[in-house]
């Protein structure tokens, strides 16, 4: 499996055990996670070799984070450190009707330091052949939209695949670019779409439904507005509760739309990451198989990433490929 390359913010997520609320508890787990990060770790479970590029803190903190990757395997050389703070979230774990709660910590984060001349992206990009990025990154902070366009650029430069997750979220964007305009310029260097309607109506100011046809008209006009992008993957969910979501994917590679069944999760562990499992896994499964397999390939790697606590997903591949051929009881291995 070639070599792949994720760009983003580290974060240390702080929790109550269990489902409590701050308010009940004194006591907190942490976890460390970040969009691209969980995408960089589940990818090295499934055995595929990963560099991340960052900017933590400089302190035992960071030090703890660095470790953390290192123990899955993903490469850290081309992670540099400042004197700020990590970034630090703090989520309440909802439950059946209650909705889980997060408030974040990173405006004066050590990422949003982060500037051009801090990353050689030369040396960074050797030997790889696939890059990942997110809406987060361009989101947080001006630094981190101008490092990651040069980045972009080279890569593109290089015949590198580019898959984005645009991942809009309003509430990010507060130096004074404009979303839209931002994030079409970087999806100008990208070649694989993982996002639904929402993300294209964002992008294309236009307001398709749900459906499966507005899907694949939407994904047409994407592919005309932004014709470096090959193929759109979309992550539904369907949620009955907090407890209990039904996951399927639906594709649009150019040629023909595809869409899986229902996989359903009876009982969320913690669904933190569980979009990045999913582009973690349809980043392997494209590298491994045709693009039907690949998306069934992501929407099972999502579902199994429900079933752990954290941000990021542990399973490797035998355990996706388990869940593929059905084997959805639980029952003991033995």
């Amino acid at each position: 499996m070639s070599q792949i390359v994720t760009f983003g913010e580290v974060l240390m997520r702080l929790s109550p055990l269990g489902n409590k609320k701050f308010m009940q508890s004194n006591r907190l787990e942490f976890y460390f996670g970040g969009t691209e990060v969980n995408v960089a770790i589940s990818i090295a479970n499934f055995g595929g070799k990963v560099k991340h590029i960052s900017c933590i803190s400089d302190d035992f903190v960071g030090d703890t984070a660095i470790s953390y990757l290192r123990k899955f395997g993903v490469k850290t050389a081309s992670i540099v450190r400042s004197n700020r703070p990590l970034g630090v979230y703090f989520l309440e774990v909802g439950a059946v009707m209650r909705p889980s709660s997060i408030s974040y910590n990173r405006s004066h984060s050590s990422f949003s330091e982060i500037k051009p001349s801090m990353v050689d992206w030369e040396t960074s990009l050797k030997q790889c052949t696939w890059f990942h990025w997110t809406g987060i990154t361009p989101a947080l902070c001006e630094g981190g939209y101008h490092t990651l366009k040069e980045g972009l650029v080279l890569a593109q430069q290089k015949g590198l695949k580019v898959s984005v997750d645009p991942t809009y979220r309003s509430g990010l964007w507060k130096y004074g670019t404009h979303p839209k305009e931002t994030l079409s310029d970087l999806i100008n260097y990208s070649t694989i779409f993982i996002g639904g309607i929402n993300e294209i109506n964002e992008l294309l100011d236009t307001n398709f439904s749900y459906s499966n046809e507005d899907f694949i008209e939407a994904s047409k006009q994407l592919i005309n507005k932004f014709p470096t992008i090959k193929k759109t993957f979309d992550k539904i969910r369907t949620p009955i509760n907090a407890s209990w979501h039904k996951i399927r994917s639906r594709m649009w590679n150019g040629k023909e739309f595809r869409e899986t069944e229902d996989l359903d999760i009876t009982h969320i562990v913690d669904r933190i990451g569980t979009g990045d499992a999913f582009a973690a896994g349809l980043i392997y499964g494209l590298q491994n198989f045709d693009d039907y397999k690949a998306m069934q390939f992501a929407a099972a790697a999502s579902a199994l990433k429900h079933t752990y606590e954290g941000d990021v997903n542990f399973s490797n591949v035998n355990e996706v490929m388990n869940i593929l051929e059905g084997n959805t009881s639980g029952r003991f291995n033995r």
